[in-house]
Formats: structure tokens, C-alpha cells, sequence
């Protein structure tokens, strides 16, 4: 057996979503906080990435996290988190897969029934609250980073719609990552699993005509300018129960209720005067699973012009530990970084 490369990773899923914890053979990358590490990684070692999410060592739904010394004082952990759309600034259920492996493989200090541990993501600070019985990671809350409505109501001419162009309505918000939220009653589309591929394409269509008309822009992280998730909500939702299918670049549905989806759409359903602080919200993924939401706090985004009114959310999901591994790169193996299909 041949090796040029060996990673360690132990696997996990949130809600039916694999998060593939990267625990060694990536080396600390470089930069003086997290985001500065993403840009240099994306830039110059995305094909760590697509090795570990890309089939044949991965699939297209595949999603991890890459663990790493923090960049600040206050923070037990830094997490670079991947998939096959790119690094993500923040990955909610991603984060309950690092804070439930951290716990369950001993890389952190465990204490019962709650163990604490702080997080340092390219959108700031996350603290990992773990319920842990009998040395069990039973559930996580996180405290997630500041989210903001962008745009509410607005209409986007969507040029590549399937079936025609069409003006779509849609509202824009963050919640550690950009979601235009799409009503699939609006667009004619039915919450069916047996309809994903349609609703695939009207959501890979309508981040396309966003991205080029009117893309977005985080006031304070550096390269956060795109929109790669469709939060299509089903018919009947509203501020105590949603469900949604949750569209994403290059063309796959979160299996999980998303964590940083429900964050933006607690601060769009807030914005409306729908959802005040202290209320729980359900949030449930197009396979069924759910997260518990809670805004606790009001807060801001940015300066002057820029400057976004803004909520601290809360996000409670479980985890699973999966399989555990070393995954290997022959030098001989003509798919290096291996391929998409």
C-alpha cells in the first residue's frame, strides 16, 4: 500500500446529514483568523477538499469539517468547514457533528451533563453546548453567529427557470451562510421528494440569476458575496413549524433541517414581526428531521451604511457517530482530487 497523502477523519451525521470530521493530515493553514485560513484554502488547497467530498472517497451530498487550532485566546477549537459547494463560512449541522465527535472521541475535556465548548469558525464565534449522558453526546445547542433579513418581498427575473423565464419572490437572509427563501407554492412546485429534480434546477436557476443581478455581501466577512442555497418553504408553514427543501450548489438538498438555513429564516420570519425572542421554532428538513430554533438576543452587523439589525439565534439537533477512517491518496490514483458526477 501507497500513500502520498493520509487523513484521519471520523464520521458522523446531523439529522441524516454526514459531516466528515477531519482530524489530522491537513497541517494548521494559514492566515491570523479563521476566514484569512478559508480564503487561503480555497485559493490554494481546494484539492483537500474535493478529495475528501468528491466521489470516489465521498459523494454529492458529501459535507465536513477540517479541525484546526484556533486563530483567538477564547476559543477551544477552530473548524474549516467543507462540501461539495466549496468552504463554508458556517455549517450548523456541521458543528453539531464536530462538537458531538469532540466529545465522544475524548479531544475535549467532558463533563456531565453539559460540556461547553467554543468554536472558532470563519463567521466568528460558535459555542457547543452538549448534553452528555454516561459519556453519550445526546443532543447540542449552538449558539450561532449574529443573523440578519437582507431583502424581504423582492422580485428576481430569473431567466434559466425550467419550463421559461419568470419574476420569482423571494427574501434574502444570513444565518452564517446567504439563503434566498422561495415559497414553492409561488413557483407552482410541490413539497414531494418525488418533484427534487425540478426543484433542484428552479433552485440552481434562481441562485444563477441572483449571483448575477444582484449578488450579496456580508458587511464584515471578506468573500461571503453569494447566494448557493434556495430555502424552498412548503405550503402551511409559518413561525412555529416550517418545512422546507433546501436547494444547494452545484445540485443537492440538505438532508438536514440546516442549521445556518434556520437561523436565516428565524431572522426573516423576526424581520416580519412573525417570530419574537424567546419563542421556539421548528424547523424540518425535506426528509423529515427537525431542529429546535430560539432567537435570544437582539444585536448588530457592520457600520454606517452597512450596518444590519440583527438577532442572536440558537439552533438544538442531534448527531451520530458514524465510522471512523484514514483515507488515502495513492500517487498512482488518477483521480486526485477525485470527480463529480
Amino acid at each position: 500500500m501507497r500513500a502520498s497523502r493520509v487523513f484521519a477523519a471520523v464520521d458522523s451525521h446531523t439529522e441524516g446529514m454526514p459531516t466528515r470530521v477531519v482530524t489530522g493530515g491537513v497541517g494548521v493553514i494559514p492566515g491570523a483568523t479563521m476566514n484569512e485560513r478559508r480564503l487561503h484554502f480555497m485559493a490554494e488547497m481546494d484539492g483537500v477538499r474535493q478529495l475528501l467530498v468528491n466521489e470516489p472517497r465521498g459523494h454529492a451530498a458529501m459535507s465536513g469539517a477540517i479541525l484546526q487550532p484556533p486563530t483567538r485566546p477564547d476559543a477551544d477549537w477552530g473548524v474549516l468547514y467543507i462540501e461539495v459547494s466549496g468552504c463554508l463560512p458556517m455549517c450548523g449541522h456541521g458543528t453539531i457533528g464536530v462538537a458531538t465527535v469532540l466529545v465522544e472521541t475524548g479531544m475535549v475535556t467532558v463533563t456531565e451533563p453539559e460540556t461547553v465548548i467554543r468554536l472558532d469558525t470563519p463567521a466568528g464565534l460558535v459555542v457547543a453546548r452538549v448534553a452528555v449522558r454516561d459519556g453519550h453526546a445526546d443532543g447540542v445547542t449552538l449558539e450561532n453567529v449574529p443573523s440578519f433579513c437582507d431583502r424581504l418581498d423582492e422580485v428576481l427575473h430569473v431567466p434559466g427557470f425550467p419550463g421559461g423565464a419568470r419574476d420569482v419572490r423571494y427574501s434574502l437572509a444570513f444565518g452564517g451562510n446567504f439563503y434566498a427563501m422561495v415559497d414553492l407554492d409561488d413557483v407552482g412546485l410541490p413539497f414531494d421528494r418525488a418533484h427534487q429534480y425540478k426543484i433542484s434546477e428552479a433552485g440552481l436557476a434562481i441562485m444563477d440569476a441572483l449571483n448575477t443581478s444582484a449578488p450579496p455581501h456580508h458587511p464584515t466577512i471578506d468573500g461571503v458575496d453569494h447566494c448557493h442555497h434556495v430555502e424552498f418553504i412548503a405550503p402551511g408553514s409559518d413561525a412555529r413549524l416550517s418545512r422546507h427543501a433546501m436547494a444547494i450548489h452545484p445540485g443537492w438538498f440538505d438532508r438536514s433541517p440546516c442549521g445556518t438555513g434556520t437561523s436565516a429564516r428565524m431572522a426573516e420570519l423576526w424581520a416580519r414581526g412573525e417570530l419574537a425572542l424567546g419563542e421556539d421554532f421548528v424547523n424540518e428538513s425535506f426528509i423529515g428531521s427537525r431542529f429546535t430554533g430560539r432567537l435570544v438576543a437582539e444585536a448588530t452587523v457592520g457600520e454606517g451604511e452597512q450596518r444590519r439589525r440583527a438577532v442572536l439565534p440558537t439552533i438544538t439537533g442531534r448527531a451520530w457517530v458514524t465510522g471512523m477512517g484514514q483515507y488515502l491518496l495513492d500517487p498512482t490514483d488518477p483521480f486526485p482530487t477525485g470527480f463529480t458526477f
